[in-house]
């Protein structure tokens, strides 16, 4: 036993230092744009449902507060402006705008390796929300996020394989001037990520500036247009039923720019939106194609993303439920609208209602981004880091939903059957000519990788090997992580004529 300990710990030190190993593109087991579609909760029929009650609604029910802009914009299209105010939508202007509609989207990374193809089922995984608030996991405290913060969740995420995009997750609560604000909302995303940004603005005023400097990063206008590696994230609508006027005019400041934009409803269902679960995607439906309409009005085709994120609520407290089996239902009821009308689209999932990263986190994040996945979402929002539905954000979260997602996406990927999987020649092999197992064969180590997703941090030893290497805090070694990542150079950092460019053009806030 003596002699054969050192093979058998070289090789699981083997083992282990490949799968350490950053893997090549071809036999990663997952990665951004894996097909997802498997979990279907609506039928054809219920679907259709949908689709009629949302044309009703917006048929007979319509739409408030346009803007100015907005009301010419979309009644020289068809709508028509009743005597109360509200914005109708007859449901051939619907089927026209649906038909001029964007149905394939590339949004850019600064890095043509991050690009993300949103079509049919492909699945992506990444950040949003707006929480005011950082977890402190080792204080066990919330406090107010900073700009550093944000720029620190853009650089954790630029190293994490299964995050494939930020959408900036975090106020920057430390500046208090909403102009700068912004401005440096964009600066701190770009200069800490080559991944595909989301963004808002509070005042459409604040547009001009803000493409000012993306042209600068990009290398100039026509660079820029080329590559948008920035969208708008556009919350266009009030739900119930209600245009954001402000909003609005940002949205058209943004499509004029050159800037892909996400039609963002988010009615709560049972207080801003029907209680039911089918209620709040026919409304969430019926206002996003009302942002569809707005758009293709506007600009024909232009890249805009299907954003029906209706949320659920404990209505025992009034409390968001974003961490529910309601929510992932939500959502994934959602993604089956998108691919009805062959839109892309995006949903909210993988947010934890609890304070912490903890078992409760675990499951609530796990539950709506597995449905979420399942179901073919191309966006999935939210879905690492956000806590104590979305008013806390967490690095140490941010790093370890990296694990769950990689699991996400195992189960996205599916179970591939054909000759070699199926696998009746290893069988024939073992169980005949070989040692009665299959450790060690060539076929099971030639697959290892290619199968099999291993958790960066999650602990698989046995409780004697973890109690010999000390026990280790799965919190602890996501703050080791997240230390680890934020002592290095950001890749995303700009060369120095331009960030000095960009500082003598802008007041920014961070260090150099």
């Amino acid at each position: 036993m003596n002699a054969q300990s050192p093979r058998r710990s070289g090789g699981r030190s083997a083992r282990r230092a490949a799968r350490a190993a950053p893997l090549s593109q071809d036999i990663r087991p997952v990665r951004a744009g894996l097909e997802g579609g498997q979990y279907k909760p609506l039928t054809e029929r219920d679907m259709q449902r949908i689709h009629e009650t949302a044309l009703d609604a917006l048929e007979q029910i319509g739409l408030a507060d346009a803007p100015q802009s907005g009301i010419d914009i979309m009644t020289g299209a068809g709508a028509v402006l009743g005597d109360d105010g509200r914005l109708r939508f007859p449901r051939a202007l619907v089927e026209d705008m649906l038909a001029k509609a964007c149905k394939s989207i590339t949004l850019p990374g600064r890095d043509p390796k991050n690009d993300l193809k949103l079509s049919g089922n492909r699945v992506h995984f990444g950040t949003a929300g707006a929480a005011v608030h950082m977890v402190d996991v080792h204080g066990r405290e919330y406090r107010d996020s900073s700009l550093q913060d944000l720029h620190d969740a853009a650089r954790i995420t630029d190293q994490l394989d299964n995050i494939h995009f930020l959408q900036r997750p975090m106020v920057a609560r430390d500046i208090l001037d909403n102009h700068e604000m912004d401005l440096n909302t964009v600066y701190a995303c770009c200069s800490g990520t080559m991944k595909h940004i989301g963004t808002s603005f509070t005042d459409p005023s604040f547009v001009p500036d803000a493409l000012e400097m993306l042209h600068m990063i990009a290398g100039g206008e026509d660079k820029w247009r080329e590559r948008p590696f920035v969208s708008n994230s556009n919350c266009f609508v009030v739900p119930p039923m209600k245009f954001a006027t402000e909003s609005c005019e940002v949205m058209e400041a943004c499509i004029r720019g050159g800037m892909p934009v996400l039609l963002l409803s988010a009615g709560m269902a049972g207080a801003t939106a029907p209680s039911t679960i089918a209620g709040a995607i026919v409304q969430a439906t019926a206002e996003c194609l009302a942002g569809i309409i707005y758009v293709n009005a506007l600009t024909p085709g232009h890249p805009a993303i299907f954003g029906t994120w209706p949320f659920g609520l404990d209505l025992r407290t009034g409390a968001m439920t974003g961490g529910s089996g309601e929510q992932a239902l939500l959502s994934a009821g959602c993604a089956q609208m998108h691919k009805f009308y062959g839109l892309p689209g995006g949903a909210a999932a993988g947010i934890a209602d609890s304070k912490l990263p903890d078992m409760q986190a675990g499951w609530e994040q796990m539950c709506s981004n597995v449905m979420a996945g399942l179901s073919g979402l191309n966006m999935v929002y939210e879905a690492a880091g956000m806590h104590a539905s979305l008013l806390g954000f967490c690095h140490e979260s941010l790093i370890l939903s990296d694990d769950i997602i990689g699991q996400a996406l195992r189960c996205v990927r599916g179970i591939e059957v054909d000759d070699e999987t199926l696998a009746l020649d290893q069988i024939r092999s073992v169980c005949q000519d070989g040692p009665g197992h299959y450790l060690g064969t060539d076929a099971t180590l030639s697959r290892m990788q290619k199968d099999h997703v291993y958790p960066m941090l999650g602990d698989r030893t046995s409780p004697k090997e973890w109690a010999e290497i000390g026990k280790p805090d799965l919190l602890e070694k996501a703050t080791a992580r997240k230390q680890e990542i934020l002592s290095q150079r950001a890749e995303a950092r700009f060369a120095p004529d331009v960030d000095h460019a960009i500082r003598t053009r802008f007041k920014i806030h961070l260090g150099q």
